[in-house]
């Protein structure tokens, strides 16, 4: 048992160091080598953990991404707080997270266009990622009506309404360059209190 969870603390190590490999160097440059160097170990060490840099980075991501999913879960629980401020909660602390994790949007951009380029459909690599996020969301907003606090709406509509901002902060934060975004966070507060009932 105690080698199966230092194999698993290892491993966790050797991700947030890779993913520093990947921010530093991009994802073609990164190397399996470059990973090791960084983890201080081999590359036939490595090859215990991951298989290739790819595996890598996806496990990187997902790591990444389950960091987020707690902070975003706990907000999601948090039953102090009505629909509103949960909604709006949530996509402040997504916001954050985006605002200061630039460079990691620009990577995994990168990456999506290497998967492209390799003939691999990016969308769907997305779309898996983002399912556990769609599905916060849209809870939020069928809690909010069987409470009475938001009106009846589409739940699936509302929710690609919701996502499209998340889409709209990476696009700003990665490709316009924008400093932050503060904008889009009072739009949501707008969009949000939309959604409440009167």
């Amino acid at each position: 048992m105690a080698v199966a969870v230092e194999h698993e603390k290892r491993r966790k190590q050797i991700l947030e160091k890779a993913l520093t490999v990947f921010i530093d160097d991009g994802f073609e440059d990164a190397t399996f080598q470059k990973i090791a160097d960084r983890c201080g170990i081999t590359r036939t060490i490595l090859y215990l953990y991951f298989k290739n840099k790819r595996e890598i980075f996806t496990y990187s991501i997902k790591q990444f991404l389950l960091n987020a999913e707690e902070n975003i879960n706990a907000i999601r629980n948090n039953k102090s707080l009505n629909s509103i401020k949960k909604i709006t909660d949530v996509f402040f602390a997504i916001f954050t997270l985006l605002e200061e994790n630039r460079q990691l949007l620009l990577i995994i951009l990168d990456y999506l266009r290497y998967l492209a380029k390799s003939g691999i459909n990016p969308e769907e690599r997305v779309r898996r990622r983002i399912v556990k996020l769609r599905h916060v969301l849209s809870s939020i907003v069928i809690e909010g009506i069987k409470a009475g606090e938001f009106k009846k709406v589409n739940i699936k509509t509302t929710g690609d309404y919701f996502y499209s901002f998340i889409e709209s902060a990476i696009f700003q934060l990665a490709v316009l360059k924008r400093k932050d975004l503060s904008e889009l966070k009072e739009i949501i507060v707008f969009a949000a209190g939309q959604l409440a009932e009167t």
